[in-house]
């Protein structure tokens, strides 16, 4: 079996390529166009394995994306590419309508034109898998409100208004053309190799340089925290046993508050590097303004994955929280490739003039 992964050298996508290398004997093909946050640091030692090949494509660039489907004649496509941080996506709102919008278009003909030249056994067994997220349903009300598979879409941000484009656009072309296709939601990712501009990998390395640990408005937003590896176990798992025109809503059973995560990371930090000299490391909290529409509150009931598929998350928070900040204390050569010039010159430009 052949899976193309596009988004391959991101976050969720270099952990799907390791788990699918790791515990499958799938062939993996990823398709990336290596933005700012595409690392394929993050897959190293994958190239020594011939069921792993690296396309630098553009989903967004038909012509390439048809090539790739005649070469490589992948048997499943995970669409993991995307746009994804909400704070870019008020700053520069366009690079994810392109990406988010006009790239998921432009993927799904080029495979809807792939899969209709294929004969009739290779066509029943063809997956398009879309990797969406919670955040296309907007905020929770009440304390105990979760998000179901059919929670009506209230997208908040220019980046949740692209993920719910996008949803759109894959459940049209599996109504209208019969293209089979799955689409999961997910709740907010942790784990490692993620780039240093989301909260978790922000507040470990800030702190680890005694520089201010921003935190938007009192940092009492609450999310559902998933570990990285358990999301990919669940992706894979929703690729090859989901239900054709289903969607699966993938979460971690791990509400927590953002202050709380800080507050976990620092201390966590105050235990694994008792030489530190900024410890103890909640000092370095700082409470910034908060960014325009953030919602409060998500949550995901992942009820339906569990009952259809039998997945549910090995890791507890505490766990994996533990785990995540152990690696980026493990792999300091990571973490200095990947902060480069562009990303400081954005940590610098999103968080100035923010101070309270």
């Amino acid at each position: 079996m052949k899976i193309l992964v596009t988004g391959g050298a991101g976050f969720i996508g270099s952990a799907v390529i390791r788990h699918i290398l790791a515990n499958t004997d799938a062939a993996v093909v990823n398709v990336d166009k290596l933005t700012y946050a595409g690392n394929l640091d993050s897959l190293m030692g994958s190239e020594r394995t011939p069921r792993y090949a690296f396309e630098h494509v553009d989903i967004c660039d038909r012509a390439q994306m048809d090539r790739v489907f005649a070469e490589h004649r992948p048997d499943l496509v995970m669409h993991l590419a995307a746009e994804s941080h909400v704070d870019r996506s008020i700053t520069g709102p366009a690079a994810f309508v392109e990406t988010n919008v006009i790239g998921t278009y432009t993927l799904l003909e080029a495979a809807r034109q792939y899969w209709s030249q294929l004969d009739a056994e290779a066509q029943a067994a063809f997956r398009f898998h879309h990797i969406s997220t919670d955040e296309v349903y907007g905020d929770l009300e009440g304390p105990e409100d979760l998000f179901t598979e059919t929670t009506p879409y209230q997208p908040s941000s220019p980046y949740s208004a692209s993920k719910a484009s996008s949803d759109h656009l894959v459940r049209a072309w599996q109504r209208t053309y019969g293209l089979p296709t799955l689409i999961t939601n997910c709740s907010n990712n942790y784990g490692p190799c993620h780039f240093p501009e989301k909260l978790i990998p922000l507040i470990i390395l800030n702190a680890l340089e005694g520089k201010a640990l921003p935190i938007y408005g009192k940092g009492n937003q609450i999310r559902d925290w998933l570990y990285v590896e358990d999301h990919a176990r669940a992706l894979y798992q929703v690729v090859t046993e989901g239900e054709v025109g289903e969607t699966y809503n993938i979460g971690g059973h791990n509400e927590k508050q953002n202050i709380e995560v800080v507050h976990t990371v620092c201390a966590l930090l105050d235990e694994l590097c008792p030489q530190s000299p900024h410890r103890p490391h909640a000092h370095l909290i700082t409470h910034v303004q908060d960014r325009p529409g953030h919602d409060v509150r998500y949550a995901i009931d992942a009820s339906k994955i569990q009952r259809e598929l039998g997945w549910t998350p090995v890791e507890t928070f505490e766990s994996g929280i533990r785990k995540t900040v152990q690696w980026y204390l493990d792999n300091p050569e990571w973490v200095n490739r990947v902060k480069s010039g562009a990303y400081q010159q954005w940590i610098d430009t999103n968080y100035q003039g923010r101070e309270l």
